[in-house]
């Protein structure tokens, strides 16, 4: 196979479903996710395996169901069959709250640094949020898997959280916003 096919030449792209303009919201959508996907790919670079094993598990999981996501957003017209569900949205919840049992309460605004993982982690954070404000438009225009949405929604704040997990394992405390 190929890498290059020469069918995206003239501006659009396939979809599930049929084709659209490369510019369109769909695609920023879903590869605004794929863009997330490689954030994740180098945090995890960052990471030392022995002081995160479970983090390094929960991310691969989270890389595979982007993937779905993604596919979940490139179909379009009638008979799909999602992946993202509601299910995996409980998960990330539960491993939100076991993260967050590590680190200190908050007492104030947490910007963005600390330790170089944890400043990868808020990059996969923001980069998140514009994937759900893409998907927000998409869903407004087009018909999209609604769990996507919640799933991206709950995905920023696992973000937050390992981002001053990520601290805590590094012995770095987290940069408080002061005014």
């Amino acid at each position: 196979m190929k890498i290059y096919t020469r069918t995206g030449d003239e501006g659009k792209t396939g979809v599930i479903g049929g084709r659209v303009d490369k510019d369109d919201i769909r695609v920023e959508a879903y590869g605004t996710i794929d863009e997330l996907n490689a954030w994740i790919g180098e945090a995890i670079t960052r990471m030392e395996p022995s002081l995160y094993p479970e983090l390094l598990v929960h991310l691969t999981e989270i890389q595979h169901q982007l993937f779905d996501a993604g596919s979940d957003l490139a179909q379009v017209g009638k008979n799909r069959n999602y992946k993202v569900t509601a299910d995996l949205i409980t998960r990330l919840e539960e491993w939100i709250d076991r993260y967050d049992a590590e680190c200190p309460p908050l007492r104030r605004f947490i910007l963005p640094g600390g330790s170089s993982l944890s400043a990868a982690f808020h990059l996969c954070r923001v980069v998140t949020r514009r994937a759900e404000r893409l998907v927000v438009t998409l869903s407004r225009e087009q018909e999209t898997n609604e769990e996507v949405r919640r799933y991206l929604n709950r995905l920023s704040d696992f973000f937050f959280v390992v981002a001053r997990f990520a601290n805590v394992r590094a012995n770095v405390a987290d940069v408080e916003y002061r005014r």
